[in-house]
């Protein structure tokens, strides 16, 4: 399926890896060509967003970028933006393929079995490849990351914030990988249940993303943010758990977790019906290849008539990649970070024709623009009172750690 759907130049296939729950998407969504768009900068476009899909009660692929926090907060950005994602692009496919464990659904106008044909021909490209070391750079240094750590900390002690999701990014220049071979080996390496290749005329976002952002299914709506990471040091039984049990007992992700839950439920409830939100899970420890995660669950049941654009509005960039309060940190990372984050912590998604809709983080991502051949990926930390500025710059090289395994040796075409 995804060497057939990579020869369209937009498609969006999202893949959940066979993590299996009660809350879980298709196991495998795919949109492909374009038979209508929409693409828009902060300003007007969630208002824009909306009357698209007013017009097109169809099956919708798309992003939103960090930067739409210029419109829901109308702010501004200063940063340098290498990658070039527009703020909003959504786009109605072509082709719709649902697969599931055992079918195949194909939503395409005629030539259904033309298509599952040409899916089951197409063969996978073998060409031959120079494997690259490729010399991955840092914005930040490690002495410049802890004196940023230590300048969040004081406006923390001044009270203008309590806690603060700082980003670094890591970058190579003028590079040509193959985007669907690093989306496979990144896959191989790091198979999460929100991971993504989605590609937009020579952009590429190659996502390994374990968290959502949101989901309406049927008016209940779903946030499920992250906060608090740690390695998985051994696959033995009695190691693991310990690990687990660490973590679940951690004071300090503990407090970050919880300030993130109340920043969600306070944006659910600017939507949803009175005393309807509610934290179905707090705390809850889920393990990925390479780490355990601290992820909680919160639900809302939506207030009658309420529209995406007010559902975006209210919710978005979501609180575990801001902190709290929204408003304040988003101006402090405007601030102290070094690049703008464009799609990365944006979200990659989907709306269906009877306008449910699940969104992406775009974490544990690599985007590429093929044209200029930059390749970056960022990681970030959520900074609190109690942070210490190494702990927090090793947990963003912790989770860089599958992305550099996959690039340590690329392989070129």
């Amino acid at each position: 399926m995804l060497n057939w759907v990579n020869r369209f130049n937009i498609c969006a296939f999202l893949d959940n890896h066979h993590y299996d729950s009660d809350v879980s998407g298709p196991e495998c969504l795919v949109g492909a060509g374009v038979e209508h768009f929409l693409s828009a900068e902060a300003g007007t476009a969630f208002s824009q967003l909306q009357k698209f899909h007013e017009q097109h009660y169809d099956w919708i692929f798309g992003h939103l970028s960090y930067d739409l926090k210029n419109e829901s907060e109308k702010l501004y950005s200063k940063l340098p933006d290498h990658i070039g994602f527009s703020d909003l692009f959504f786009f109605i496919p072509q082709v719709v393929l649902l697969l599931s464990k055992d079918q195949l659904l194909i939503g395409v106008d005629k030539d259904h079995e033309r298509i599952f044909a040409e899916i089951n021909q197409t063969k996978t490209k073998q060409t031959k490849t120079n494997e690259t070391v490729l010399n991955i750079l840092q914005r930040f240094n490690k002495a410049e990351y802890m004196q940023s750590v230590a300048l969040i900390k004081e406006h923390i002690h001044a009270g203008d914030c309590y806690e603060l999701n700082f980003c670094q990014e890591f970058y190579v220049e003028e590079v040509v990988i193959e985007p669907m071979h690093t989306y496979l080996e990144l896959s191989k390496t790091s198979p999460n249940p929100f991971s993504a290749f989605y590609k937009l005329d020579g952009r590429f976002v190659i996502c390994a993303s374990p968290e959502r952002y949101l989901r309406n299914k049927g008016g209940i709506l779903l946030s499920q943010p992250i906060k608090g990471t740690k390695a998985r040091e051994s696959r033995e039984f009695d190691i693991d758990e310990s690990e687990r049990t660490q973590l679940l007992t951690s004071e300090k992700d503990r407090s970050e977790n919880v300030m993130i839950v109340d920043l969600v439920r306070n944006d659910l409830s600017r939507v949803c019906e009175k005393g309807t939100v509610e934290v179905k899970e707090l705390f809850g420890i889920y393990t990925f290849p390479h780490v355990h995660q601290m992820i909680s669950s919160v639900t809302g049941k939506l207030r009658k008539n309420t529209t995406v654009e007010e559902i975006l509005r209210a919710t978005f960039p979501m609180g575990s990649m801001t902190g709290a309060p929204k408003k304040k940190v988003l101006e402090l990372i405007e601030q102290f970070e070094k690049t703008k984050r464009g799609i990365f912590s944006g979200s990659i998604g989907y709306m269906t024709p009877e306008g449910d809709f699940d969104f992406n983080v775009v974490i544990r991502s690599v985007m590429y623009n093929q044209q200029s051949g930059y390749l970056s990926f960022q990681t970030g930390s959520a900074i609190t009172f109690y942070s210490d500025p190494e702990e927090e710059y090793n947990e963003c090289l912790l989770k860089a750690a599958a992305i550099k395994k996959v690039l340590t040796k690329v392989n070129t075409f």
